[in-house]
C-alpha cells in the first residue's frame, strides 16, 4: 500500500480515546476499543472521552479477583466467549484485557483486576479467556506488560527486578498466554521496568515478546503510557493510545527525515496496525440475551466463591417455618460488586442479596434486616442464625491508588464479635476485590464465605450458595496471611524514589510464606465445600526430563460438588535457592456422592527448571505432592530425573572446589599438581585441614599464593588443555 510518511505515522497513534486512525484515501477504516475484560465499558458518541462513567450497558460478570478462584480455564473461556459476543453487538473490535500481573502485594488496588499470585493459574485462565473473547471474532489485549505490581506512581515507578524473577514469576503468565491463545494485541504497562520505560523498553518488546515467544500481533500503550514516540517505535511499540495529536505524529516524521528513526521500524508499526484492522469484522453482531448472560453471570460467580471456614456444617442454611434469618450490612441491600475505575461497567441488572434470600427461602421463614449498629445486635439475639454482608468500601481499592493496611472498616471490626455474642451461629459474607485480613476476627465466625467482586448477579449467587443450591468450589488463588507484615515484599512495597525494589525475588505469595514457615489464615489453594474428597493411588513415572504424575480423586460425601486437584513440585537439593513447592499443574473435577476420577498432569523439562540465564534443568530427586491446597498435601512422592549433571564454566575465576568438582576439571588438576613420593597429592591438595578454608578462592588468586602447587603457568595450562 502506497502511504505517505505522515500517513504511516498518523496510524501509530490513535484518532481519539478509543479509535485508531482511518486514512480514507487509502480505504483504512478507524477500528473501536473498548475496557474489559469482565464486561463491556463502552462510551456512547456523546460521551465524555476518559470514560469513567456513563457506558453502554453491559453484563459485569465476576472480575478477576473471582475468575481467578475458579481455577476453571472452561468457565473462564465462557466468560470470553460472552464479552466478546456482547462486543460485537455493541461494535467494537479489540476488548483490553485480560491483566494477567501478579498479586506481588495484598496493597495493590488494581488487585481485582489480576488473577492470581502465580504465574501457572494466571497464565492458564489468561489463555482461556483470550481464546473465549477471539472465537467471537473480537481481539484482546493482554495486560499490562510487564511487572505492573502497584498503583502508587504507576507512570513513573520504576519496578527493579532481576531476570531471573521476571523470567519465573512476572512474565511466565504472558508467555504462556501469547504461545497458547494468540492475542491480537499486547498492552505495554505505565512503569518502567529496570530503568527503562516499557512502552520503550526494546528488550521486553522485541526481544523477548516477539524474537523468543513469537508474538505476531500489535502492541499498544496504556492510555498515557508514552512519553518519547520514537524511542517507543524503535523499541516495538506500535500503537500509541489515547493519541498525542500533532506532537508524536511529527515527531516520527522529523526522525525519519533526520536519520533518527529506519523508516523500516516505522514500516513494520504501520504493517501490524494494518493487520488488526483486517482481524477485526467489518459488519456489527446480533444482539444478545441480556436474560441469559445474566444467568450466566449468577453460574459463573457462584463457581468463584470460596468458603475458608464451616464450623460444624453451619453452611448451607436449612431453614424451615418458624425460623428467622437476620441478614446483617449494607453490602446485603446495596451490594458491591466490581472494582472502581477503567474496568467499570454499566450493568443491564444488579442482583440484591436479601431480596434474594427472601425470594428462595420457604414459607414461613422471616428474613429480617438490619445495616448495623445496636439494632443489629437486637435482631441478631432473636434470630436463628445470622448472616453478615460485610466487605471493603469503593473508597478503599481502585485503580490509581494501593491500599495502606489490609483491615476490613473499623465499625464492621467491632460490629463481629457483638453478634458473635449474641448469636453464635454467625455466618460472615465478604465483599472485596483484593485479600482482607481476617485473623483479627474470624475466630467469632462460625463460617465465612468469600464472595470477592462476583459481578452484578453477585447477589443471587450468594443466596444461591447459603442455600445450598450452589456448592462452593472455588480455591483461594492468593494466600491470605495473619498480617501485612509477614507479606515477602512486605518491606520494599510501594517502593521509594522512584524505585520499586523485588528484593523477596521469586519467593512471591505462597513461595515466600511457606520458604519462611510462616503461619496464614488460608493457604493458597484453600477452599472447603458441602462435601468431601479423598486422593489415592499416586502414581509418578519419570522419563528423561519428564514426569507424569496421576492419582484418584473421589467424592466421600453426600453432595455433588466440584474439587480442584492441585500438583506442587520441590527441588529439596537444587544448587540455587529455589521455593519448597511450586504449583505445576491443577485439574477441576466434578464428582457425585461416591464417584472417584483418576487426574492426571504431565511435567516437561520446563516445569522443574529455574532460570539462570537461560532454563537450567538439574538432574536429580524431585518432590511431587498432590492435594487440596499448597498445604493440604493429601500424597507426596519423589521422582528422579536424568539428565547431565549441572557444570560450572572453568575458567582462571573458577574456584579450586569448583575445578575439583568437575568431571573433567578436577582430573586435569590433579594431574597437573602430582603427588609426592607417597602418592600424596602435592601443596593444597594434600592439605585437608586448609582446603576447605581457601577452596572457595578463585584459582587465579591461589596461583599467586606461594606453597601451594599453584602458579600462573599450571592455569594456564590446564585452560589450554581445557
Amino acid at each position: 500500500m502506497d502511504l505517505t510518511l505522515e500517513e504511516k505515522a498518523s496510524l501509530c497513534l490513535g484518532s481519539d480515546f478509543w479509535h485508531t486512525a482511518p486514512v480514507a484515501r487509502a480505504g483504512i477504516r478507524a477500528i473501536t476499543l473498548s475496557d474489559g475484560p469482565h464486561g463491556l465499558r463502552k462510551q456512547p458518541d456523546e460521551g465524555d472521552h476518559v470514560g469513567i462513567s456513563g457506558s453502554l450497558p453491559a453484563t459485569c460478570f465476576p472480575p478477576a479477583c473471582a475468575l481467578g478462584s475458579s481455577f476453571d480455564p472452561e468457565l473462564v473461556r465462557r466468560v470470553g466467549a460472552a464479552v466478546g459476543e456482547e462486543a460485537r453487538a455493541q461494535g467494537v473490535d479489540v476488548v483490553l484485557g485480560p491483566g494477567i500481573n501478579i498479586k506481588r502485594s495484598p496493597l495493590c488496588g488494581r488487585n481485582f483486576e489480576y488473577l492470581s499470585e502465580d504465574p501457572l493459574v494466571a497464565g492458564v485462565l489468561g489463555a482461556a479467556l483470550v481464546e473465549g473473547l477471539q472465537s467471537q471474532g473480537v481481539g484482546a489485549s493482554v495486560k499490562h506488560y510487564a511487572a505492573n505490581n502497584q498503583e502508587t506512581d504507576r507512570l513513573r515507578v520504576s519496578a527493579d527486578v532481576d531476570e531471573r524473577t521476571l523470567r519465573e514469576i512476572y512474565l511466565p503468565g504472558f508467555e504462556r498466554v501469547i504461545k497458547e491463545a494468540r492475542p491480537w494485541t499486547v498492552m505495554c504497562a505505565y512503569n518502567k521496568v529496570n530503568g527503562t520505560y516499557a512502552s520503550e523498553h526494546h528488550w521486553l518488546l522485541t526481544e523477548v515478546l516477539r524474537d523468543e515467544w513469537g508474538f505476531d500481533g500489535l502492541v499498544m500503550s496504556d492510555w498515557g503510557a508514552v512519553h518519547d514516540r520514537v524511542a517507543a517505535v524503535a523499541a516495538g511499540l506500535d500503537l500509541e493510545m489515547p493519541p498525542n495529536l500533532g506532537v508524536s505524529d511529527a515527531a516520527i516524521v522529523a526522525a525519519v527525515h533526520a536519520g533518527e528513526l529506519d523508516e523500516a521500524l516505522l514500516d513494520q508499526a504501520v504493517a501490524r496496525v494494518l493487520q488488526l484492522v483486517d482481524r477485526a469484522p467489518t459488519d456489527t453482531g446480533p444482539d444478545f440475551d441480556a436474560d441469559a448472560h445474566h444467568a450466566l453471570a449468577r453460574s459463573i460467580a457462584g463457581e468463584c466463591a470460596v468458603l475458608l471456614k464451616n464450623h460444624d456444617a453451619l453452611l448451607p442454611l436449612e431453614p424451615a417455618a418458624g425460623d428467622t434469618i437476620a441478614v446483617i450490612g449494607e453490602f446485603a441491600r446495596s451490594p458491591r460488586y466490581q472494582g472502581a475505575g477503567s474496568s467499570q461497567v454499566n450493568p443491564t441488572r444488579v442482583d440484591v442479596a436479601l431480596d434474594e434470600l427472601r425470594a428462595a427461602v420457604p414459607e414461613g421463614v422471616e428474613v429480617a434486616f438490619a445495616a448495623g449498629g445496636d439494632e443489629a445486635v437486637q435482631l441478631a439475639s432473636r434470630a436463628t442464625t445470622v448472616v453478615a454482608f460485610l466487605g471493603l468500601p469503593a473508597a478503599d481499592e481502585s485503580e490509581g491508588f494501593d491500599r495502606t493496611h489490609m483491615d476490613l472498616p473499623a465499625d464492621q471490626r467491632a460490629l463481629i464479635p457483638q453478634l458473635a455474642a449474641a448469636n453464635p451461629r454467625l455466618v460472615v459474607v465478604l465483599a472485596n476485590g483484593s485479600a482482607v485480613r481476617l485473623s483479627d476476627w474470624e475466630l467469632h465466625a462460625g463460617a465465612i464465605l468469600e464472595c470477592w467482586l462476583s459481578g452484578q448477579a453477585a447477589g443471587g449467587a450468594a443466596a444461591d450458595l447459603l442455600l445450598g443450591r450452589a456448592n462452593p468450589s472455588g480455591r483461594l488463588a492468593e494466600t491470605l496471611p495473619l498480617r501485612l507484615e509477614d507479606n515477602p515484599s512486605h518491606l520494599t512495597f510501594p517502593g521509594e524514589a522512584g524505585h520499586s525494589l523485588y528484593g523477596e525475588g521469586v519467593f512471591v505469595g505462597y513461595r515466600g510464606y511457606d520458604a519462611m514457615a510462616r503461619d496464614v489464615s488460608y493457604e493458597f489453594g484453600h477452599g472447603l465445600s458441602y462435601t468431601q474428597f479423598d486422593y489415592d493411588d499416586l502414581q509418578a513415572t519419570a522419563d528423561g526430563d519428564s514426569v507424569d504424575v496421576s492419582c484418584r480423586v473421589t467424592n466421600t460425601g453426600e453432595r455433588r460438588g466440584k474439587e480442584v486437584a492441585q500438583l506442587y513440585v520441590g527441588d529439596p537439593a537444587a544448587s540455587v535457592l529455589r521455593p519448597p513447592r511450586e504449583l505445576k499443574g491443577f485439574t477441576k473435577v466434578d464428582l457425585e456422592p461416591g464417584e472417584s476420577t483418576t487426574v492426571s498432569f504431565h511435567l516437561g523439562a520446563r516445569d522443574l527448571s529455574y532460570w539462570n540465564g537461560g532454563w537450567v534443568l538439574e538432574p536429580g530427586e524431585f518432590t511431587l505432592a498432590v492435594g487440596a491446597s499448597s498445604r493440604d498435601l493429601r500424597l507426596t512422592t519423589t521422582v528422579e530425573v536424568g539428565g547431565p549433571p549441572l557444570r560450572v564454566p572453568l575458567n582462571d575465576m573458577a574456584t579450586l572446589e569448583e575445578w575439583l568438582a568437575d568431571p573433567e576439571g578436577g582430573p586435569l588438576l590433579r594431574e597437573e599438581v602430582g603427588t609426592d613420593a607417597d602418592g600424596r597429592p602435592n601443596g593444597i591438595l594434600g592439605n585437608e585441614e586448609l582446603l576447605p578454608v581457601i577452596g572457595n578462592m578463585p584459582i587465579s588468586t591461589l596461583a599467586a599464593f606461594p606453597g601451594l602447587g599453584l602458579d600462573h603457568e599450571l592455569v594456564g595450562r590446564l585452560l589450554q588443555r581445557l
